[in-house]
């Protein structure tokens, strides 16, 4: 067979032989399905075998539809009306008013999450509750009265009568009676008061450290002074020791007040007093409710 298609192709002996195996494989399907009918022929069935075959597989089917339970869409829940309170009621309660497992713990989340209903048209607004549901429900609707919680009026306190404090005259417990400042600034106050003599303007508190503007506009309306108690110094009489201490004088100042004396005699007046090189008129100023001649 090879020689006699050589003479109209030229196959070499690979290709001839892949050509029959393409060959039997195309007379293989062509007679797969006569083969598979002629494999599976049942020559002793006859019409009473096939009718009986019918029958079992018809009672099978009709045991399968029998165990199938149908629950249409549209089945009415049932609805058994009675007196009620919504706010009262339960799960089963409602689901004998028609509505279903669902809706009925829907409705429970909000009672149970502090909903009231003070109205019918509260259960109304319920979404879970179609407007059909409603209509049966709102003749059997009766909410209880509830008392309205009572408030006590608000009372308006009597603004706390702050205490005025002498600030010349107060000690440091006396001084905390003033609304802001607190045991570290009322040491620091006494302390400064002590060395300066007194105060004798309210403006002095501001040289207190740490006590800045701010904390002084809080606190100058509680505090008030007497003069009288300064504490004044004999210019004329006073050491080096004296002067030294004073929160408005130097060392250098101190010492210049006490040569231009030994030099020049006692003070006369406080024009005499800012002849003294090292003391400016400003100094001397400020320096003049502390100083007698």
């Amino acid at each position: 067979m090879r020689k006699w298609l050589n003479r109209w192709f030229d196959f070499s002996k690979g290709e001839f032989n892949g050509l029959l195996v393409l060959f039997g494989l195309i007379l293989g399907l062509t007679f797969l399905p006569l083969t598979f009918n002629w494999m599976n022929r049942d020559d002793d069935v006859g019409e009473d075998t096939v009718s009986l075959k019918e029958l079992v597989w018809m009672d099978e089917v009709r045991k399968s539809a029998a165990s199938v339970t149908f629950h249409p869409k549209n089945t009415r829940l049932k609805f058994e009306p009675f007196i009620f309170d919504p706010n009262e009621i339960d799960v089963e309660g409602w689901q004998r008013l028609g509505l279903s497992a669902k809706q009925a713990q829907s409705v429970m989340k909000y009672v149970e999450k502090g909903g009231k209903f003070f109205s019918k048209e509260d259960v109304q607004r319920m979404y879970t509750i179609a407007p059909e549901v409603y209509a049966r429900l709102e003749p059997y609707i009766k909410i209880k009265s509830h008392p309205v919680p009572s408030y006590k009026p608000y009372e308006r306190k009597a603004p706390k009568i702050l205490a005025v404090v002498d600030l010349n005259a107060a000690d440091t417990t006396t001084l905390l009676e003033i609304r802001g400042v607190g045991p570290a600034f009322a040491r620091r106050i006494v302390k400064y008061r002590e060395r300066l003599g007194g105060f004798y303007k309210l403006e002095q508190l501001l040289e207190v450290y740490g006590l800045d503007s701010t904390k002084y506009q809080e606190i100058k309306g509680q505090i008030k002074l007497e003069r009288s108690t300064l504490q004044q110094i004999k210019i004329n009489e006073a050491t080096f020791e004296d002067l030294k201490n004073h929160p408005y004088l130097t060392y250098k100042q101190a010492n210049a007040i006490i040569q231009y004396r030994r030099q020049h005699g006692n003070y006369a007046s406080f024009a005499e007093l800012k002849k003294v090189l090292l003391l400016p008129s400003e100094t001397v100023d400020k320096l003049a409710p502390y100083l007698s001649f």
